[in-house]
């Protein structure tokens, strides 16, 4: 169960992962969360940086879907103007969404990376399919949902305390 929450990769920003290694390596498939992993959890929009970093995974060639435990309205109103595919309500760690967005991406698991700021939803997730995953530190924790803050968090803690043993 441990090694499930161990991710493949650990940088502090999505603009420290090397994409054209990841490429090399056969990689062809973004499954990235939105709220604190993109942009912050209360960030309406994409950031002019994020922008220019999509810009750059579309010219490599990836293909890239949001999927996010958010509502519908959350998840579209920062998507949409990027014209990115997006799952909301996601229930992640559980399969349902990575299944849905490996079939939107028309991938296998051995390329796909998933992308979260969250080990007990993003990585578990990834790991528990196959796929590759990054964690990164999350943008802003200080507006993070209590459900993350109180549980999420509080169960990483015990988990890294754990592995370093």
């Amino acid at each position: 169960m441990l090694n499930n929450l161990v991710p493949r990769l650990q940088v502090n920003t999505i603009y420290d992962i090397d994409l054209n290694e990841l490429w090399k390596q056969g990689k062809r498939g973004i499954i990235t969360d939105l709220d604190n992993t993109l942009v912050g959890a209360k960030a309406p929009l994409a950031t002019p940086e994020l922008i220019d970093w999509l810009k750059v995974v579309a010219q490599i060639g990836f293909q890239v879907v949001i999927v996010s435990n958010n509502n519908k309205v959350r998840v579209a109103q920062f998507a949409e103007p990027l014209s990115l595919p997006f799952i909301y309500r996601a229930k992640k760690p559980t399969s349902a969404a990575f299944h849905k967005a490996m079939r939107l991406m028309k991938l296998p698991a051995e390329e796909i990376i998933v992308i979260g700021d969250q080990m007990m939803t993003d990585v578990l997730g990834g790991n528990r399919m196959g796929l590759y995953t990054v964690l990164v530190l999350p943008i802003a924790r200080a507006d993070e949902g209590i459900f993350t803050k109180m549980v999420n968090r509080t169960l990483e803690k015990v988990a890294l305390t754990w592995m370093k043993r």
